[in-house]
């Protein structure tokens, strides 16, 4: 009896030196986290209070430190911080969803027989569309507006390229911008055939017909926000960045953000106009939880697709033809010293070796003597490689590795074998300025954040061409990828210290994956599939 007291009192007293769990709001474990994070890269476990990591470890650390409200239990499945996009047009998605997709057509035919489509299924007063390219066609020319005249002879129409740098109009469309032939507009073309307009506008002369286009209603916007969302989640994004939004869509997006109707998080870039760098570059910084407006979205030129990058020799396929700049030089540098001066960060579309080097050196006068500005080239697509030496710390490239997958059919045809070696040159970026943010620019490109991985690592196609992958030099290591979408993203964002990595006091943003990108072979990273999306700790996707 002595000896069974005894063993109860050692019992309790055990019991009562036991350290107490620490309550958490959720507990994940029996994961493989790649947690981005230098002090603690691969961990098992992890804890979540208040929407933030407490800690990540070994499964049994955290199970015997924390007290999970809830718990997961991955089964081994792999985890990686909520994943950023570096480089999207995230309300532009949304919009598509509701006009008629031309992405994939494989002809013009196939472009008409869609419009016919979708005109019978959607009747209205205006038809738009968006995602043809011609360099998929058999013929690869830009095409003309008789057939869409024929079709659609008193219903506007207009048909945007899939990067959005061209547009085909019919003769409707045409009229309701004023554009005759001797329409000519700085920063881009009118096409002209046999003398008259062809239908086909590159650049800025677009703008004549979009902003005479019925806008969406407010809750066509907010259906197209949470459409948008809700792709972004299945795919595992838990952070966009924006390139290019209007204040009445920013705030749009605050609203509901604040009301619980919207939970992705935005980084939203102001599009570059008078009128909304008087709003925003006067107001200041815009920072909550959900959203940071503290850049501006400038172009510097067109697309290479299009013939509207601006180079510095003439195209190889087009004589002559050097390609426009939308903003020039001297314009580029007044808007940096202004946008510097107001403490906000300059993102810059910039395609072409001429473009880049413009906006860089752009850059480098602006920035002379600003200590943190991680001012951002947007593409950094095609450039000289003597003007790699302007990237650095002060100048982050964001680059798109599926545009380089796309592009390479075609790309070498536009800029001959010489350019070639600057041309998607990603691991050059990465060298010279210690981090590359990695984006996809969709709807450009598809929103699916594994085919970036694919691309960057193998460059190769969906298809797995070219073998050996093209311009494999310029390949990123499995590491820098995953970097670049997510902590190399968050901090060109300014936002390191609250996303990006698994870590103590972080956002707990986090993504669940059916396969390991760090492992698994080359050729399974673009079919990875998304399990789970957490924002805050709270499961956004299944």
């Amino acid at each position: 009896m002595i000896r069974r007291l005894s063993a109860l009192v050692t019992l309790f007293a055990i019991a009562a030196c036991a350290p107490e769990k620490e309550a958490a709001d959720l507990v994940v474990f029996n994961a493989t986290v790649h947690t981005v994070d230098a002090n603690n890269p691969i961990a098992e476990a992890f804890a979540v209070r208040d929407g933030r990591f407490l800690k990540a470890g070994t499964t049994a650390e955290i199970l015997e430190a924390y007290k999970g409200a809830a718990q997961l239990d991955a089964g081994g499945q792999v985890i990686v911080p909520g994943l950023i996009d570096a480089h999207c047009h995230f309300y532009g998605l949304g919009l598509n969803e509701e006009a008629v997709d031309l992405v994939g057509t494989g002809s013009f035919e196939e472009v008409l027989e869609k419009v016919v489509a979708f005109s019978r299924e959607n009747p209205s007063t205006h038809i738009y569309g968006r995602g043809w390219d011609q360099n998929d066609w058999e013929v690869k020319e830009f095409p003309d507006k008789t057939e869409l005249d024929r079709l659609f002879p008193e219903t506007p129409v207009a048909l945007e390229r899939v990067d959005g740098h061209a547009l085909l109009v019919n003769q409707k469309a045409l009229d309701m911008g004023g554009i005759t032939a001797e329409t000519r507009v700085p920063g881009g073309e009118v096409v002209l055939k046999d003398g008259e307009p062809s239908g086909v506008l590159v650049d800025s002369p677009m703008d004549l017909v979009m902003s005479r286009w019925p806008g969406p209603s407010r809750d066509q916007q907010i259906r197209a926000l949470k459409r948008a969302e809700e792709i972004c989640f299945s795919h595992g994004l838990t952070t966009v960045n924006d390139a290019g939004l209007s204040p009445d869509v920013i705030g749009l997006i605050d609203s509901l953000q604040q009301s619980g109707d919207l939970v992705i998080r935005v980084y939203a870039m102001v599009s570059n106009t008078p009128e909304n760098l008087d709003v925003f570059l006067d107001r200041g910084i815009l920072k909550t939880d959900r959203l940071t407006v503290r850049s501006v979205k400038v172009y510097a030129d067109g697309a290479l697709g299009s013939r509207g990058a601006a180079l510095k020799a003439p195209y190889s396929d087009k004589p002559g033809h050097f390609g426009a700049m939308i903003t020039p030089a001297d314009q580029l540098e007044s808007l940096a010293t202004r946008i510097a001066a107001a403490g906000f960060q300059m993102n810059t579309h910039a395609i072409g070796d001429s473009a880049n080097v413009a906006v860089l050196r752009a850059y480098r006068k602006a920035l002379t003597g600003v200590e943190d500005p991680r001012w951002k080239v947007e593409h950094a697509q095609i450039l000289d490689t003597a003007d790699l030496a302007y990237f650095g710390p002060k100048v982050l490239p964001s680059v798109q590795p599926t545009h380089a997958t796309s592009d390479m059919y075609w790309a070498e045809d536009r800029l001959g074998a010489d350019r070639m070696p600057g041309a998607y040159a990603f691991a050059k970026l990465l060298k010279a300025s210690g981090m590359v943010a990695l984006g996809t620019d969709f709807p450009v490109e598809q929103v699916n954040p594994m085919l970036t991985f694919y691309a960057a690592v193998a460059r190769k196609d969906n298809a797995g061409y070219p073998e050996g992958g093209f311009q494999i030099e310029d390949a990123l290591s499995r590491e820098d990828a995953l970097k670049g979408m997510t902590l190399w993203a968050a901090y060109s964002n300014f936002e390191e210290g609250e996303k990006g990595s698994i870590a103590p006091g972080k956002w707990a943003d986090f993504t669940l994956l059916d396969a390991d990108p760090m492992a698994v072979p080359e050729e399974r990273l673009k079919d990875i599939r998304i399990n789970g999306t957490w924002v805050a700790g709270n499961r956004v996707f299944e």
